[in-house]
């Protein structure tokens, strides 16, 4: 009796700890989350980051980019506009119905009538039609040569086109995917609940077609403040925790219960300027508005470029957590310049740049950014940089969720963001934030700061219709040389980043895009 006894008790024991190996709650924290459960509402990092845990994309991009098959088994162009996709067969919805081209169709077609801020039309802006050829292959017509349109298509985030058909208008959207009525998937992990700035919760999805997930239920919880996120790991209240803060690196990697992984991403951060002739936020230094915008002028934006001390900046403001642009893209990123070098340092010159163009004295700017999404010290670093030339630069740090919208109806005269070039091609940022904004085209669709340059519009155009690659990598070599004499935006510095877990519970390997995603970390064996 007591010998069965103890077989039950050990067998239990043993049973449970399988379980909680093998069938565990995950704990992240993130330091921003979604704005929305909608795929579609939005092209920021922070969206997709959410939403790849519950929909797939037709092309994958791998932990450096490369692109891998999902939905999409294989993809061939056909001719200089025609893209053919074969899917993946047997695939399911979390509702159980089964995925076929009609979702593709729907998804791509979705797109335009549901995105909102930083709109995710850029992933499908150079789609003309979508023709359903059979359940498993759908063909693409561009409205140009076009490409790198699979390398777009990593974000083409596939929705059921059941599940959302009476959600995809700009009213409807937000109700049916927030409530999770539409938020049905083929990822996987299953939605089960979230709201604005509240923890994101799903559960892992059996029938999911690819590799089996470990852990039965992730839970992503978003704070944005620095020390909350530390602090929480140190307790043990979460597994995992991103964009540790620099000044944190050092101590935590101190710390025997953890692990701190860093890596260099692809997001750069940059200052953008306003081109309109009536900017808003530009005075005098005794407050009064100016006659006219003195960011227009070459000059002007050359002084702000010598005044920024790119080392300073990577050494002490971002605590050796970044490296030092040479332009807008990274060097592992197709089209990149290798011949550019560091913009030089050097504020006598800037001054006398600012005296020529008329503003010895210098003048009053508000410079804003989002403070939970850049890092704290950046913003007041940069103003300090900029006081040095006489330009007084006021710190406007607000959240994301006002700071987009705000931007996107041109609030702004100087402001600070970051990009990160994800389809690991430079037309990708050069098309959104260099050509005009033109919608017809579906080009310049980040541009809001009215920069127009006719030689940019046409090595951009260009190149996205070039099929041969050595000619459109020339073609994005020397648009990228003309963003660093022309100035529209001013590389800041490389983003690093670091991410710390718990060791005895958690590995993780890091992505160069920077997600945090719970497919790619595992519990410890």
């Amino acid at each position: 009796m007591k010998h069965t006894l103890r077989a039950f008790m050990l067998g239990t024991t043993l049973l449970f700890s399988a379980g909680q190996l093998f069938a565990a709650d995950l704990v992240m924290a993130v330091k921003s989350g979604p704005a929305s459960m909608d795929p579609h509402f939005t092209a920021t990092a922070a969206n997709a980051e959410a939403t790849k845990h519950i929909f797939d994309t037709l092309i994958r991009s791998g932990d450096n980019l490369e692109l891998e098959p999902s939905l999409a088994l294989s993809w061939e162009a056909l001719d200089d506009t025609t893209w053919e996709f074969k899917l993946r067969d047997g695939v399911k919805f979390h509702d159980g119905s089964d995925f076929t081209a009609e979702d593709v169709k729907f998804s791509i077609e979705r797109i335009p009538h549901v995105t909102g801020p930083n709109p995710a039309t850029i992933f499908v802006r150079r789609v003309k039609s979508v023709e359903v050829v059979d359940p498993l292959t759908v063909r693409v017509t561009t409205n140009s040569a076009a490409p790198t349109l699979p390398n777009d298509f990593i974000r083409l985030f596939i929705t059921s086109h059941k599940a959302a058909a009476d959600y995809s208008t700009q009213e409807t959207a937000a109700e049916g995917f927030n409530s999770g009525k539409a938020t049905i998937g083929t990822g996987p992990y299953k939605f089960v609940s979230w709201a604005p700035t509240q923890d994101l919760v799903v559960e892992r999805f059996d029938g999911y077609w690819g590799e089996k997930q470990p852990w039965d239920r992730v839970i992503r919880k978003e704070i944005p403040n620095d020390a909350a996120r530390v602090a929480q790991l140190k307790a043990g209240q979460v597994d995992v925790i991103s964009k540790v803060p620099a000044s944190d690196v050092p101590v935590l990697e101190q710390d025997s219960s953890l692990t701190v992984t860093k890596h260099e991403s692809i997001y750069i951060s940059y200052l953008e300027f306003d081109f309109r002739e009536n900017s808003p936020m530009i005075w005098d230094k005794s407050g009064k508005k100016l006659d006219k915008n003195p960011l227009r002028d070459p000059r002007v934006r050359e002084a702000f470029d010598l005044a920024v001390d790119r080392e300073t900046i990577v050494e002490f403001a971002l605590e050796g957590m970044a490296a030092v642009p040479t332009q807008l893209v990274t060097s592992n990123i197709f089209g990149y310049d290798k011949s550019l070098t560091a913009p030089e340092y050097n504020v006598q010159r800037a001054k006398e740049l600012l005296a020529e163009a008329g503003y010895p004295d210098g003048f009053k700017i508000t410079l804003s950014y989002a403070n939970d999404r850049m890092p704290n010290e950046l913003g007041p670093t940069i103003a300090q940089m900029l006081a040095a030339i006489g330009v007084n630069a006021e710190v406007n740090g607000v959240p994301a969720a006002v700071f987009n919208p705000a931007k996107t109806r041109g609030e702004y005269s100087l402001y600070m963001a970051s990009w990160g070039t994800l389809t690991g091609e430079a037309n990708y940022m050069l098309s959104s934030l260099m050509h005009s904004n033109e919608p017809e085209k579906s080009l310049g669709a980040f541009n809001v700061r009215g920069y127009a340059n006719p030689e940019m519009d046409k090595l951009i155009e260009d190149a996205a219709a070039a099929m041969d690659a050595d000619e459109r990598r020339t073609l994005l070599e020397k648009a990228n040389n003309l963003v660093a004499t022309d100035r529209p935006d001013l590389p800041l510095a490389i983003l690093l980043n670091a991410w710390a877990v718990k060791k005895d519970k958690v590995t993780l390997t890091p992505r160069a895009d920077e997600d945090t995603l719970a497919m790619n970390i595992k519990p410890v064996k």
